[in-house]
This record gives C-alpha cells, sequence and structure tokens, in this order.
C-alpha cells in the first residue's frame, strides 16, 4: 500500500515525520535508487527499495510494531521527544521502546498521565479529538468566588484571545488558604488551566492530570509507565459519544426563605389590551 514517505521513515524509528521531511528535503532518501526530494512522495514498503542515508529501511518498517506507554509525568520534564536547552524529557523516562514522542503535551511543571507512542495516526486522532475528556486536579492560591468559577465554567476569553469552551468544574475539599477543584477539558489550548484561573485572579499552585478518556492512574506512581492493553488503545477510536455540558451554575443572591412576597397595587382603572385604546362602557338607557 502507498504510504507518504515521512510516515514510513517515522514508522522505522528513523525520526519523526517533521525529521523525515528535513531528511527528504536534503537528499538523504532515495526510493528504488532514485533520490527523492518531493515531501509528498508515496512508496509502498513491500515493493519499493527505501533507502535513509544509503540503508534500506524496509526490514525496519517490517518489524517495527506500535507501542502505547502511559507514564505518570512528574515535575521537571519536558513534553518532548527533543530540546535545543537540554532540559529532562519524557522519552527518557521509558525504555525499551525505541524512539517514542508523546500524545499532546503536560506543562514542564505539571505532573500526571501522559501518553506517549510511535503511532503518528494515533497521535493525530487523540490530539484532534473533542470527544476525549482530560481530567485534572487544580490547587490555586486563595478561595474563588463562585461567580468566578461559573464564570470559568461557561467559558472565557483569556488574555491571549482564545475563547474557552464550557467545562466541567467541580469542587473538591479545599483548605483555609487554597481551593481544590476537579477540571474536565475537551480541548487543549496551550497552559489553559493556568491561564484560566490566573483570569480571575487565582493562580494554580498545583496541577495535575489524573485521566484521558476512560484511562485514570489505576495506582501508577509518579515517574512509572506501562503498556496500554489493547482495549484502552481502542477505547480512543471509539470514544463515548460527548454529552452536551450541564453547567451546575451556583446562585450567590437567593432570597432568603420566607420573605413575603410585595403586593400587587390595585387596579385604578380599566385594563388594556395591547394596541387598543381603553373603552368605557355606555350607560344603559
Amino acid at each position: 500500500m502507498l504510504e507518504r514517505l515521512n510516515k514510513l521513515i517515522a514508522r522505522a524509528g528513523i525520526a519523526s515525520r517533521r525529521g523525515a521531511d528535513e531528511l527528504i528535503a536534503t537528499g538523504e532518501v532515495s526510493v528504488n535508487g532514485e533520490i527523492v526530494t518531493d515531501l509528498g512522495r508515496k512508496a509502498d514498503p513491500e515493493t519499493d527499495h527505501i533507502k535513509v542515508g544509503g540503508k534500506l529501511i524496509n526490514p525496519k518498517i517490517a518489524k517495527r510494531e506500535n507501542a502505547y506507554i502511559l507514564l505518570n509525568k512528574p515535575k521537571g520534564y519536558l513534553s518532548s521527544a527533543a530540546d535545543p536547552e537540554g532540559r529532562p524529557l519524557v522519552v527518557d523516562l521509558v525504555k525499551g521502546y525505541g524512539k517514542l514522542h508523546p500524545v499532546g503535551r503536560l506543562d514542564f511543571n505539571t505532573e500526571g498521565l501522559l501518553i506517549l507512542t510511535n503511532d503518528g495516526d494515533f497521535t493525530n486522532l487523540v490530539a484532534a479529538s473533542k470527544l476525549i475528556p482530560k481530567v485534572y486536579e487544580v490547587k490555586v492560591k486563595g478561595i474563588p468566588n463562585a461567580n468566578a468559577i461559573n464564570k470559568l465554567r461557561r467559558g472565557i476569553r483569556l488574555e491571549d484571545g482564545f475563547k474557552t469552551a464550557p467545562s466541567e468544574i467541580r469542587e473538591l475539599k479545599s483548605t483555609d488558604k487554597n481551593g481544590w477543584y476537579e477540571v474536565t477539558l475537551y480541548e487543549g489550548h496551550n497552559q489553559q488551566i493556568r491561564k484560566m484561573f490566573d483570569a480571575i485572579g487565582n493562580s494554580v499552585v498545583k496541577l495535575r492530570r489524573t485521566a484521558i478518556g476512560s484511562i485514570d492512574y489505576d495506582r501508577l506512581p509518579i515517574g512509572a509507565y506501562r503498556e496500554l492493553d489493547p482495549d484502552e488503545v481502542a477505547s480512543f477510536s471509539q470514544p463515548v459519544k460527548r454529552k452536551p455540558v450541564k453547567m451546575k451554575i451556583e446562585r450567590t443572591s437567593e432570597k432568603p426563605k420566607g420573605t413575603p412576597r410585595p403586593k400587587k397595587k390595585p387596579q385604578t382603572g380599566p385594563k388594556s389590551v395591547a394596541g387598543r385604546p381603553h373603552r368605557t362602557a355606555k350607560p344603559k338607557r
């Protein structure tokens, strides 16, 4: 079956798709002895001889198996496969599965669940889906008032101009100085939760992702990882249809029970019908 060269190179574990495009553009890739520089070029690994840097990669493509790894990411690791600044990477925590990349991102100082894989199609599916919930536990500075939390539930325009979709926010047990919340999102804007709470004046102190779709912590220690089973991988291809978000809006100005209703003013004249003048009955003769 014909597939794009960058996808085949990535499947062989040589480079990411972006890295494969660079290899193609610089003339490092050949198909059946012909140097290829067209980024859109396709090939069939079963019939075409594909070489990168002069080495045949067909055997690597055939043997390459997709890996799906669930990692409980610690703070202080970058959700990337490379970093020019030399910071610690999440891919360095997972051994024995070849070249992997993270599915989506968690901030450098955010911990929690993150999937790593070598399957580009799976990555695109999960990253683009608006049906897969991501659940977070959030600790914020101070105690936000109910009106502020309701604004976040309805959706808010962030300082960078992004308008958030309605989100599910459930209050957890807070302390005297810090509020704790469970936030469920169906989108993944850069540092979205931190920016949401910054917008209401309560900065995030601690942030942890606790679930992706139907997959939760499952007692996975921080820094540990495990393989996803086939059913878990399949669940991302057939996510449960998203129900409309039911926003539980807290009332902040309710009237106390037992408050008497105001008395109606007595009518001083004949009622009128909209759009018609008053009519006075003629006296009988």
